[in-house]
């Protein structure tokens, strides 16, 4: 039953920053001072390619996953373990889009390493709100090239990605331990959000970053809002995570339960959710990170987002263990009442086990359930986040400032030595076949099927396309062949 209902739902084809936007982002690596694509095309590699790391590599790699302090963000330390969970993040949908073996999952959880990338996405998340406010205000801070913020500020996003993928797993979420606790209040804290700007209007209207944008240079004020349309892919991620523990959560201890139902009352925020659907804006919804037109008749259609929250409240009104648990006291049973309105013969047609959660309400409209028992019990706390605000707390600016001079405003043989690591790290050819939306005809958008021979950055359906097309890529391509050019005859002088 576990299977059936969930396996439709979960996330394979699509990574949190999505593989077409990556892919569009490393072509454009620091524009500024024309790196080329030279980094970014490896025409020896096969036409398909089946992993990012071989088994043993995976397993290098997450035994070599650390926890950092918020002063090291940024730092080659830092950035070789982003390379390396990038990579990590990558094999795993693989495996999991591949029905194959998924060792990334198992390594992790016998490494006992959940924690750590537990650690990291939550200390991400400290810095992107108490030390990156303090850069943007800097008024001398001025960097050639905003790339490497961007890089740390979708570091985040990386993370519950590849959480996503693992923690759909029982075992994954018995081997995180306590940072299970943590999760559960980095959920909450994201869904929370993302239910109050629904509220306020406030979901973005469009998706996170263009072509443009990146060729063009992107300033501070840009990035700030591709932090804040960037939060909102993290927060439905934030949403696939907590279905999953929900799911597992009779193998998980009680203190995590208690503090699903007592004191984060996450059934109300579910309701929110339901309620306000942020996912959906009238003839588009927000799918495979990208908002897409819907049509007429699909309107009634659930979306993965819309599965995963009734199969949450699901989970966390029904299992007897939370039935035991919850507080159906007035507040909360008038809240859960309202989704009675949005339990129609559509929406149960499409996820069957709603009618269990129909009579339910049904029963409990004309019942006064008995309070919780007041067991004695010893609470488990979140440490991550309480400690890392804690170790910093009057020391924000000074990381900020330390973080500008040595880490975000670096030279330009740093830069191309960062271009030529991170375009290793974003194979085009792996990243490609992981695209849920496959190359499209620059001309026509029909599928692609050559890239031009010049630049490989532009797609085309047949010949007649290119040509047609050829006015207005002209410019580009020959801005890229140029460029290629130019670094080439640089690095053949230096070698």
């Amino acid at each position: 039953m576990h299977t059936e209902r969930a396996t439709p739902l979960r996330t394979r084809q699509c990574l949190l920053v999505t593989i077409e936007t990556k892919r569009k982002l490393v072509s454009a690596l620091f524009a500024w001072n024309k790196l080329s694509s030279t980094f970014i095309f490896h025409n020896d590699l096969p036409e398909t390619m089946d992993a990012v790391l071989l088994h043993g590599e995976a397993e290098l790699y997450i035994k070599s996953l650390e926890k950092m302090s918020l002063r090291e963000i940024g730092s080659p330390k830092w950035f070789r373990q982003h390379e390396f969970i990038e990579k990590l993040n990558m094999q795993a949908i693989l495996n999991a889009q591949a029905s194959q073996e998924e060792f990334v999952k198992d390594l992790f959880v016998s490494l006992g390493k959940i924690p750590t990338l537990v650690h990291a996405m939550i200390l991400t998340e400290v810095w992107k709100h108490k030390v990156f406010p303090i850069i943007c205000k800097l008024k001398d801070f001025n960097p050639k090239s905003t790339f490497l913020l961007y890089m740390v500020i979708h570091h985040e996003a990386t993370i519950i990605n590849l959480l996503e993928t693992i923690m759909y797993h029982k075992e994954s979420s018995e081997a995180a331990d306590d940072a299970v606790i943590d999760l559960v209040d980095y959920c909450h804290r994201k869904l929370t959000l993302l239910a109050g700007r629904s509220v306020c209007g406030e979901i973005p209207a469009e998706d996170r970053i263009t072509h443009v944008q990146l060729t063009d240079g992107t300033s501070i004020q840009d990035l700030q809002r591709q932090s804040d349309m960037l939060e909102f892919e993290i927060s439905v991620k934030a949403l696939s995570v907590l279905c999953y523990i929900t799911d597992h959560i009779e193998s998980l201890s009680f203190s995590v339960l208690s503090r699903m139902l007592s004191t984060h009352n996450l059934p109300c925020v579910l309701v929110q959710l339901v309620e306000n659907c942020p996912w959906n804006r009238g003839k588009e919804k927000y799918t495979e990170g990208k908002w897409r037109p819907v049509l007429p008749e699909d309107q009634q259609k659930l979306s993965k987002h819309d599965g995963q929250v009734w199969i949450a409240l699901l989970n966390l009104v029904l299992k007897p263990d939370c039935q035991r648990k919850y507080d159906f006291n007035n507040f909360n049973i008038s809240q859960l009442l309202k989704l009675r309105g949005f339990l129609t013969d559509t929406v149960i047609d499409q996820l069957p086990n709603l009618v269990d959660l129909k009579n339910f309400l049904s029963h409990l409209a004309l019942t006064d359930p008995a309070p919780p028992k007041k067991d004695l019990i010893l609470e488990q706390l979140p440490e991550i986040w309480n400690y890392i605000v804690n170790e910093n707390t009057n020391k924000w600016k000074a990381i900020a400032k330390h973080q500008v001079t040595h880490v975000f405003n670096p030279s330009e043989n740093e830069l191309r030595e960062q271009a030529s690591r991170l375009a290793n790290t974003y194979n085009l050819d792996v990243m490609e076949n992981l695209i849920p939306d496959k190359p499209k005809c620059g001309a026509c958008g029909r599928l692609g099927a050559k890239r031009c021979s010049r630049c490989q950055g532009e797609w085309y359906c047949n010949r007649e396309c290119q040509v047609k097309h050829w006015p207005k890529h002209k410019p580009v391509c020959q801005l890229m062949t140029e460029t290629t050019q130019k670094l080439q005859k640089e690095l053949d002088f230096r070698s």
